[in-house]
């Protein structure tokens, strides 16, 4: 009789450890389950999206390390074509850093990128800043004809 209740027993202990395995919240189930770890903690590099980048960039830009702010706008402008803020970062610092005519061409893209609702007030300051450096370049856009009088 003995005998058998040790049987017994160590089979109600087995059938005990595995059953927890399916149990959630046991540290047996905890270790059965495999790991969801997240590409950062596997060792792999996401590199950030392009709203990352000219965040970054803005706070170099801020910081006047120009050489950092243009290293992060050009990767958003190269991740994504449509990123306006990368080609407006683009322009500040092409200007910082006295590249004119860069900074007019990417001052443009900007312009192209932006969505005619959106930040109108700070597109109106990209308008002066153009006019400025056409100004100071010496190359004028051709004034647009003045419609005719009837």
């Amino acid at each position: 009789m003995n005998r058998l209740l040790s049987l017994g027993g160590t089979r109600l202990f087995v059938f005990l450890l595995a059953a927890s395995a399916f149990v959630p919240g046991t540290a047996r189930a905890a270790q059965q389950e495999p790991p969801e770890a997240s590409s950062k903690e596997r060792g792999l590099y996401v590199p950030p999206g392009p709203a990352k980048d000219v965040e970054i960039g803005n706070f170099y830009l801020r910081k006047g390390n120009y050489h950092a702010a243009l290293s992060r706008f050009e990767e958003a402008a190269q991740a994504d074509a449509t990123c306006a803020g990368a080609f407006l970062g683009l322009g500040r610092v092409f200007e910082k850093i006295g590249l004119k005519r860069k900074a007019l061409d990417a001052y443009q893209k900007y312009l192209d990128a932006l969505p005619s609702e959106k930040n109108a007030e700070e597109a109106k300051g990209v308008h002066r800043a153009m006019a400025r450096l056409e100004k100071e370049i010496g190359t004028a856009r051709p004034a647009k004809p003045a419609a005719p009088l009837r």
